[in-house]
């Protein structure tokens, strides 16, 4: 069953730098994750629009096989090596939902 991970943005960045290392090393170990850790970017900092509650300063929407995969692409060395920087930058959350 599909599994989703939803990263939502709580307010702006507020601090460039660590958001720049952020995507860096993102995109430093991005192949080493695909091939580990199959994964679909559906949604990336498109436009947003609050339908109930507060609007999010910026979404991402990531698609896995199963939560199994999502769990073991966000504990992953790779993207672990990443995250604190996206802490440091801005006030975030992550969700892992299973689909139907």
């Amino acid at each position: 069953m599909a599994a989703y991970l939803i990263f939502t943005r709580h307010g702006p960045v507020r601090n460039e730098a660590e958001m720049d290392l952020y995507r860096a090393k993102n995109q430093a170990n991005s192949a080493a994750l695909a091939e580990k850790h199959p994964m679909r970017p559906l949604a990336f900092y498109g436009p947003t629009e609050a339908m109930e509650g507060a609007n999010p300063d910026g979404v991402v929407l990531l698609e896995f096989p199963n939560a199994d995969e999502a769990r073991a692409w966000y504990n992953s060395p790779e993207y672990q090596e990443s995250l604190p920087h996206r802490l440091k930058a801005a006030c975030y959350s992550c969700t892992l939902i299973e689909g139907l």
